[in-house]
């Protein structure tokens, strides 16, 4: 029934309906013995035959393309894949290029049926998707396409929700309608809106994630101009206050303030006697944070303090402690670095390497102690069962073959009896063994170096000079390797800031606050822990302590605002996911053009798949944030530290985010970078952490 709908809403579903109808009977009709490679598509190729006598000379090419394309089907097995017709297409587009409209369905198999008047094309290859991708409804195009160049106006453009043969939900421009138990309606229609400006940039220190309750009150706009330095609430100026010459651990929620305590409290310490600026170093995870910190220490009086992201800090440490020769390996494979950066391994190479003297602790003397370990299956398996089930019995297999490639001959060396410099070069100009598994001999992991520098430090000096202050912001990311190191440059009463959650880590290196701070040299660390989240409003704050379930602190989170609530919307496939989330960040930016949007996927290759629905969308997968208004597309290992106005997860399904603590804590990072309001998006079953649907 659709008595309850608007007139025009309920002949958008008649149509779509008898279109469903007729798409379902040709795939049926395909189906039948013969039909597929026979009768179907020969009444296909004449009908097109006399569509292409009849054509304008302007309309030839496209008809001859689809003949190009029935011959192929024709020519298949019987046995070529038709859409399923449980869900036989996602999309909708109905195009007009001056000769009357025409329907075309975006589906994930090209199924073409011309008697019928069906037209299915694969959304992931075919040129007709730029159009639904790049438009909307109303919108004139030209697009190029193999043999002619496409101009026209989109004349509907809807997302269509097809589950066991029945549409079930319809997406336009400005409506949804959904088929209930007593037939069609419209829902209430959750919007993004209001948020821009909430998140912090634009190089003001922490503006949204320090602000106490005088700046919830404020609002964003009022509040632009205002020193958040000003704005610190008691808990926030206590620790910012504390004794230079006294160790600081800031616990906190996500978006509790703690970066801004951690970089204000380094600005308060410069300040002072006999603590130079120059001296101060901040480390933290990824390059994004790092980035956003050099951003923020400048209005505080504070940017000569260098900033520096784990990774750099290692390669350059060690190349200044061992010399130029380290060539880093470009990418780890994810479970030898997890294993390079556990606690267990901290604890078995004290053991290991006990009798370690410091005239042992060469570069190449200590690369050849490490490859042998991390060829020695015996000790790598010892290392996982101590790992108590954080490290997978396959990072054994992959630790060895990784490290065996890295011992391997460089090629540069097999390749010296080739004296023609175009024969040992690809066509492309790279050097063969470019992007091939020979291109790991001689290199080194960048996890690797910590564990150089600290066999080092241990038995031995890595020199340099003494820090006045250190700050190390998402500090349950340190590996103890690093931690030991760095507690190495600090002086006999160490001046230290560490700002973390253990909620939001996201790698296996954390071995507790306990551990850490007896590791870097800070048992007598004073802890802070910040109860009040100014970045989340409340909506997601509770969101965010359900995710965490039993591993959310005893004490609850404060939230200092109410706030929009979170949408959640659940589709069939990700490509309809996909499509919604994409529509839904266009008309937003349209709206709001000064609003800061982040898509947060899982995964990188989640984020690339998502990136390519947005054209203008800025895919940050290596800490590249330009902290600008507009999208960015990226994933959880980058995004921790950072806020936007609004953060959409296009992923929020059980196969991304399984019922496991891992999955927890990376969904819990993902939902916590939104200032204003978040939107989670599932393609497929939901995550089983979220909440029930209400």
């Amino acid at each position: 029934m659709t008595d309850t709908l608007r007139p025009e809403l309920a002949a958008v579903v008649a149509e779509e309906e008898a279109l469903l109808a007729r798409v379902r009977a040709a795939i049926e009709g395909a189906r039948r013995p013969g039909a597929t490679a026979g009768l179907r598509s020969a009444e296909a190729l004449e009908a097109l035959r006399d569509e292409a006598g009849e054509a304008r000379a302007e309309d030839l090419p496209a008809v001859l393309h689809e003949m190009t394309v029935r011959h192929a089907l024709a020519e298949r097995r019987p046995t070529t894949a038709l859409p399923d017709p449980a869900s036989p297409y996602l999309a909708h587009l109905r195009v007009d290029e001056g000769d009357g409209p025409r329907d075309h369905l975006l589906g994930h198999v090209t199924f073409l049926d011309a008697v019928a008047d069906v037209r299915i094309v694969d959304w992931r290859v075919a040129p007709l998707a730029r159009i639904f991708y790049g438009h909307r409804e109303g919108d004139e195009y030209s697009e190029q396409f193999p043999g002619r160049t496409a101009e026209g106006v989109v004349r509907a453009r809807r997302i269509v929700v097809i589950e066991g043969g029945e549409l079930t939900r319809i997406i336009g421009p400005d409506f949804v309608v959904e088929r209930g138990h007593a037939g069609w309606f419209e829902p209430a229609r959750l919007a993004m809106a209001g948020g821009s400006g909430t998140a912090a940039r634009d190089g003001v220190l922490g503006v949204a994630s320090a602000a106490p309750a005088a700046e919830a009150r404020l609002g964003g706009s009022a509040r632009r101009g205002i020193d958040v330095t000003a704005m610190l609430d008691a808990e926030q100026f206590e620790a910012v206050t504390a004794p230079p010459d006294e160790p600081l651990l800031v616990l906190g929620s996500a978006g509790s303030g703690k970066t801004t305590v951690a970089l204000h409290r380094l600005a308060r310490v410069a300040a002072l006697d006999g603590y130079p600026l120059a001296d101060m170093q901040v480390v933290v995870p990824e390059e994004g944070l790092a980035r956003l910190s050099r951003r923020l220490l400048a209005p505080v009086g504070a940017g000569a303090a260098q900033v520096q992201t784990l990774d750099a800090w290692a390669l350059g440490l060690a190349r200044q402690v061992f010399g130029g020769k380290i060539r880093p390996c470009p990418d780890t494979p994810g479970l030898v670095a997890a294993l390079k950066r556990h606690p267990a391994l901290f604890r078995a190479l004290q053991t290991r390497f006990s009798s370690l003297r410091e005239e042992s602790t060469s570069y190449d003397r200590l690369r050849r102690r490490l490859q042998d370990v991390f060829t020695d299956r015996a000790f790598l398996g010892g290392v996982v069962d101590a790992a108590g089930g954080d490290l997978s019995r396959d990072a054994v297999e992959d630790t060895v073959r990784h490290t065996m490639l890295q011992l391997a001959e460089n090629p540069e060396k097999e390749l010296r009896g080739i004296t023609d410099p175009e024969r040992r070069q690809a066509i492309d100009g790279r050097k063969v063994w470019e992007d091939t598994p020979q291109a790991l001999a001689g290199t080194v992991d960048l996890e690797e170096l910590p564990i150089l520098l600290f066999l080092r430090a241990w038995r031995g000096r890595i020199g340099g000079r003494t820090l006045s202050h250190l700050v190390l912001d998402e500090a349950e990311d340190f590996a103890l390797f690093d931690l030991y190191v760095l507690g190495e440059r600090l002086g006999p009463t160490p001046s230290v800031t560490l700002a973390g959650d253990e909620a939001q880590q996201t790698v296996s290196s954390f071995a507790g606050w306990k551990q850490t701070l007896s590791t870097i040299g800070a048992s007598m660390a004073s802890t802070v822990r910040l109860s009040t989240s100014y970045r989340c409003p409340r909506p997601i704050v509770q969101l965010a302590r359900h995710v965490l379930g039993a591993m959310a602190p005893p004490q609850e989170t404060l939230a200092a605002r109410e706030g929009a609530p979170v949408g959640r919307f659940r589709f069939p496939t990700e490509a309809q996911a996909h499509l919604f989330a994409a529509d839904a960040i266009h008309d937003l930016v349209a709206r709001e053009p000064r609003a800061s949007v982040a898509v947060i996927c899982r995964d990188d290759a989640s984020a690339r798949r998502f990136a390519e629905r947005v054209p203008d969308a800025r895919l940050v997968l290596d800490g590249a944030f330009t902290f600008e208004p507009g999208v960015d597309v990226t994933d959880v290992d980058n995004c921790k530290g950072l806020e936007w106005d609004y953060v959409v997860v296009p992923d929020a399904t059980l196969q991304a985010y399984p019922l496991d603590d891992d999955a927890r804590r990376r969904l819990h990072v993902a939902v916590t970078r939104a200032s204003h309001q978040l939107w989670l998006v599932a393609g497929g079953t939901p995550t089983p952490l979220l909440p029930p649907a209400g």
